[in-house]
């Protein structure tokens, strides 16, 4: 009788420390939403690198009694890493190895076209406020519009720790989604005539002009908006490093190893966000809805002012590369090659995107800047 006793007290403690004492219907949902983005990464490929680790992430912040977030360990350590601002930076000095910004210095008018596209971040930002987020949730809600997940990240950390799960999957996620989201809104706003504009041919662009611009650059940006040194300081250095010539190694590892090191603990640490208790909260909805809304005026923005480039420099200036001027690099200048290649085969537009895609990448930054200089 004692051995059933010591037995049936033992199965009650492993119960008791077992996951499935405390999963609750939550739990389950947001499992099922990890199994979903998992779908959408592996089977239709959307933006698999970073929806994939996302997702598992996900379904492991759903585990109850992991302890990950208690216990000193690798989930913890992730953790650490986006609450102090850690890996945006590091991202972004891989972005910045792996980013061409010839195509902005041979036109730096290109530099408008981003800034315009940015329009759809001050509109979530006030739309977020009419809807009742404070103002420091609307600026980190408003930065999904730029769809640059790294800088979505690092404003939420310092303006809104609990959306970040929310908004940083909505930034991920509309980043994945430029192909479907664009094309409409880019043929809605433009003229068959438009969208055949054929660009010349862009000058050639000194070594001289490649280094001296991440250098001038970073000592400007970072004394104008010193709350994004860390993000514009690395950008630039990665740049540098692929411009100067002699760190080779350097690019490479900055591009390639460490990115996606970085890339796999961000992700996942990312989707560790999404639990239950802060993500199936009627805000994550309209979040997903002003993201969506900030990301297509963004878009918009960028080819309204193309139009105006257009005409003002004699239809030289085709403005479907003015939808490249959100950040998602460089599949919104794909996008761009995309469509002008199906309004004239031929028409190659994608070095062209390039310039506001680089520019829209700054831009984005900047407006993170302004806001936690702002706002916060």
């Amino acid at each position: 009788m004692e051995f059933v006793n010591a037995f049936s007290v033992s199965l009650q403690a492993v119960w008791n420390d077992s996951g499935f004492s405390a999963f609750t219907m939550g739990n389950g949902i947001m499992i099922a939403v990890g199994l979903i983005l998992l779908y959408l990464a592996f089977v239709k490929e959307f933006e698999p690198l970073l929806l994939g680790p996302i997702a598992f992430g996900c379904i492991l912040a759903n585990f109850p009694n992991t302890g990950f977030l208690e216990e000193m360990g690798l989930m913890k350590a992730i953790n650490f890493g986006i609450q102090y601002e850690i890996f945006p930076p590091l991202i972004f000095l891989g972005i910045g190895a792996m980013t061409d910004f010839g195509p902005l210095l041979a036109r730096p008018s290109t530099l408008l076209l981003g800034a315009a596209a940015q329009i759809g971040v001050f509109i979530a930002l006030v739309g977020a406020m009419l809807l009742g987020f404070t103002v420091q949730q609307a600026g980190a809600i408003g930065i999904i519009g730029g769809a640059d997940g790294p800088t979505a990240i690092y404003l939420s950390v310092q303006m809104a720790p609990e959306l970040l799960g929310a908004i940083a999957v909505a930034a991920y996620s509309y980043m994945s989604l430029v192909p479907l989201i664009q094309p409409p809104v880019m043929q809605l706003l433009t003229s068959q005539k438009e969208r055949e504009v054929q660009m010349e041919q862009l000058r050639p662009v000194t070594k001289f002009e490649r280094c001296m611009f991440p250098i001038v650059s970073v000592i400007l940006i970072s004394l104008l908006l010193p709350p994004i040194a860390s993000l514009l300081g690395m950008l630039m250095l990665g740049n540098l490093f692929r411009e100067s010539g002699v760190t080779d190694r350097l690019s490479d590892t900055a591009q390639n190893s460490l990115c996606n090191i970085v890339t796999i603990f961000l992700a996942t640490g990312t989707g560790m966000t999404m639990t239950a208790e802060s993500f199936l909260v009627p805000q994550t909805l309209m979040i997903i809805g002003l993201g969506l809304v900030a990301f297509i005026f963004g878009t918009a923005g960028g080819v309204l002012f193309g139009k105006i480039m257009c005409r003002a420099t004699g239809w030289k200036v085709n403005p479907l590369i003015g939808s490249a001027g959100v950040s998602a690099v460089p599949m919104a200048a794909r996008v761009s090659q995309v469509v002008g290649m199906r309004a004239k085969p031929g028409n190659y537009l994608l070095m062209h995107a390039m310039g506001p895609n680089v520019a829209g990448v700054i831009g984005t930054a900047v407006a993170a800047g302004t806001m936690l200089a702002m706002l916060k």
